[in-house]
């Protein structure tokens, strides 16, 4: 490797620099606080654990994307964390266990081994919230409307949501009796939303006329919230539990509208993102000018039987990173430049720090000054004290 070659990064990894530090600093706080408004607990898993619990019902999406490597004192294959959820969930089931619903947030750095096609990058910062304990429509509904704030609060403007619900996918399937190798063929065409694929499949494995049909309208069933109609006559033969999930869509429709009128709904039963992973409704949510979702999020019920606990549970997750990039803004200046020596300054520039005063003194021989280090005051020392004057006025403040 070449001096020129050592400063490449491995390819979907990043680094962050100035301003954007801050700027994801900053909105990591106000999201924490936001839960934390909530009644939503924090929490900080470990970023590496035994595979055995960290892959637990999480299906083969999440096996690919995590590293593995051997630990050293047990021989044991461990992974490094590629999604917190599973690990919240470890953390509710066999940790904590604390009786009735439990609200937990987070935020953390997490690694892939491949870029995650629904919201890109190997090395985000994972934040988001869990709710463990309560199976009902309020918990989905508290979830998504508490994505939105946080949208709402890193500066996300014209919000795209979408909807739908894994149940409705999977009633049919079992209803049709469908083997393993039928229902992935079946998956594959739903996802690449290909009607002669996917009529071709339903052909060759679906015997019921009036099933075949359903599937079909299935793969068509995707646009505005006037699509829960179309779907409620065209799944007027279907299994029971298709008719509650589409009542369950309507109702998290009304709620996230009347909390939320300016978010613009959109609705997709053939959305089978996390098929292995999801047990009911599912959500995503986009912006203007971003190719990959905000915030995705879900239900996903007994994910800790593994640990011994079943538990209803649902949350959303967000890249922080991503986040970060909403709104564009120069760096603030918002600091007092102070000179590297003088008699009394280290009391007085101590004083403004302590008052929450940004001071960033000179060091002996520097050529930089405060302008480039984001600076819109200076300290000088005047008739015998430290005044903090503006630089753009003659406005001062005694230190």
């Amino acid at each position: 490797m070449t001096i020129a070659d050592r400063w490449l990064l491995p390819d979907g990894m990043d680094e962050v620099l100035p301003p954007q530090a801050s700027r994801m600093e900053e909105l990591r706080r106000a999201l924490l606080d936001l839960y934390q408004r909530w009644g939503y607990d924090q929490v900080m898993p470990p970023p590496v654990e035994f595979l055995d619990s960290l892959l637990t019902g999480t299906g083969t999406d999440l096996d690919l994307q995590t590293f593995k490597l051997t630990d050293q004192p047990t021989g044991r294959m461990m992974g490094v964390s590629a999604d917190v959820t599973p690990q919240v969930a470890r953390m509710d089931s066999h940790s904590m266990k604390r009786q009735g619903p439990v609200r937990l947030c987070y935020c953390t750095n997490v690694l892939r081994a491949k870029a995650d096609q629904y919201q890109g990058g190997r090395s985000p910062v994972q934040v988001g919230v869990e709710l463990f304990g309560h199976a009902g429509l309020e918990a989905d509904l508290e979830v998504l409307q508490l994505a939105l704030a946080s949208l709402k609060a890193a500066g996300a403007c014209e919000v795209h949501l979408a909807l739908g619900h894994i149940g409705i996918y999977r009633s049919l399937v079992q209803a049709a009796g469908l083997d393993a190798d039928q229902e992935r063929a079946l998956f594959a065409a739903l996802e690449l939303k290909s009607p002669g694929e996917l009529a071709a499949r339903v052909e060759e494995s679906v015997d019921d006329p009036a099933l075949a049909e359903m599937f079909m309208a299935l793969g068509r069933l995707h646009g505005g919230p006037e699509v829960l109609e179309e779907a409620r006559e065209a799944f007027v033969e279907a299994p029971a539990p298709v008719a509650a999930a589409l009542d369950q869509l309507r109702a998290l429709q009304r709620g996230v509208l009347a909390e939320h009128a300016e978010v613009a709904l959109y609705v997709d039963l053939a959305e089978l993102r996390g098929y292995q992973y999801h047990t009911g409704m599912m959500f995503a949510a986009y912006a203007p000018g971003y190719g990959q979702a905000l915030a995705k999020g879900g239900r996903y019920d007994d994910t800790g039987r593994a640990f011994g606990r079943a538990r209803p549970a649902t949350g959303f997750s967000m890249d922080l990173k991503l986040l970060a990039t909403l709104v564009s803004a120069a760096p603030a200046r918002d600091g007092i430049w102070a000179p590297a020596e003088g008699g009394g300054l280290r009391e007085a520039v101590s004083a403004l720090r302590e008052r929450g005063e940004r001071v960033v003194q000179a060091l002996p021989g520097q050529r930089t000054g405060p302008e480039a280090h984001r600076c819109d005051r200076i300290l000088e020392h005047r008739n015998g004290h430290w005044d903090v004057v503006s630089l753009t006025s003659s406005s001062s403040d005694q230190a």
